[in-house]
């Protein structure tokens, strides 16, 4: 049994309206203003419903600091202009990326499904949520899509031994039948920061091959890494895909690269500075009279991969949880007296 599942003494069972209402109005507490509040609550809940835990209630922690010290901008509404039919722009004003998604993602399936391929950049956004659910609306409306951003400056390169890039994170959907796509996002890192940060608080080991300290030393202490550097998946393939996210995800659409955004924190707990890019295709452009078989082919993969013992798609644990929070979600008690404590 997944241990999320199962009542612990150290942790609470809350529904998902009451994951939403505490995000929304530990924001609002903080002074954020409302659309922008709502949106991140609706962003923490769909993570943790999923189970995704380090984008769940856990970043509420970050987006309150971000808030408090003056970073983010708390009011400022984000801006949607075109560049060309197909390529969009949201200017998000140094807000939260969240509500800048929300404003944009229904125009770029507009334009995915009027053009057969569209593309959106999201400007001067602080990125805290999870990929999946960035592209998750796209994929529903039945589009295969693609989106990029880069993270806090905490990888080296392979054979490195200091920070240089993000965590740079890498997320794909194929749209699936009965609002079940395809869909899988993970860091290029060889695991999230937010996935180190939950080791510390648990006091856990990293494992081998996670992490260097700050003497270039391989660690598998959560507080050692988080001084040093993360390491890249896949040693020199890892690390080509990462500094291929902070090209497009940064020189290409306009953007800074996670070192440049390093150099304007404030050294609060919250997200950095950056762009996100999106890129939707329409299946249905290339022959809309064969698009119903080439569908059904992509099933019959999926099926193959999951006929052979042990292998399962990257969506099907995702979804497994989403269909157990129904019943609510369980919380580590620790986690909600810090949330509660900064409402006081």
């Amino acid at each position: 049994m997944n241990d999320s599942t199962a009542p612990r003494p150290d942790s609470v069972r809350l529904s998902l309206d009451d994951v939403h209402a505490l995000a929304r109005d530990t924001l609002l507490a903080a002074g954020l203003g409302a659309p922008h509040a709502a949106a991140i609550a609706r962003s923490i809940t769909r993570a943790q419903a999923d189970e995704c835990h380090s984008h769940g209630l856990y970043r509420l922690l970050g987006y309150v600091d971000s808030v408090r010290s003056g970073k983010v901008e708390r009011q400022a509404l984000p801006v949607l202009t075109r560049a060309t039919p197909v390529v969009l722009r949201v200017d998000a004003r140094r807000g939260f990326a969240p509500l800048a998604i929300e404003t944009a993602v229904p125009a770029l399936i507009e334009a995915a499904k009027t053009y057969g391929i569209a593309a959106l950049a999201i400007h001067e956004c602080y990125h805290f949520s999870a990929l999946w659910a960035d592209i998750e609306p796209a994929v529903e409306a039945g589009l295969a899509a693609w989106c990029f951003t880069v993270g806090q400056c905490c990888v080296a390169p392979s054979g490195g031994s200091a920070p240089l890039f993000g965590t740079n994170p890498i997320a794909f959907g194929w749209p699936g039948p009965a609002g079940r796509p395809f869909l899988f996002d993970f860091a290029t890192s060889a695991a999230a920061r937010g996935e180190v940060e939950l080791k510390r608080r648990a006091g856990e080991p990293l494992p081998e091959g996670w992490a260097i300290g700050p003497d270039g030393a391989p660690t598998t202490d959560p507080a050692t890494a988080l001084a040093g550097a993360l390491l890249p998946f896949g040693g020199h393939k890892g690390s080509a895909l990462s500094l291929m996210v902070e090209l497009i995800a940064g020189p290409l659409i306009g953007d800074v690269t996670s070192r440049q955004a390093r150099a304007l924190e404030n050294g609060d707990a919250g997200p950095p500075l950056g762009g996100e890019l999106f890129i939707a295709i329409d299946p249905a452009a290339f022959g809309g009279e064969t698009l119903g078989r080439r569908l059904a082919e992509a099933e019959e993969l999926f099926a193959q991969v999951k006929a052979q013992p042990g292998a399962r798609l990257p969506s099907e644990r995702r979804y497994a949880a989403r269909a157990r929070s129904a019943d609510g979600v369980l919380v580590p008690a620790g986690l909600l007296a810090e949330i509660h404590a900064l409402n006081r």
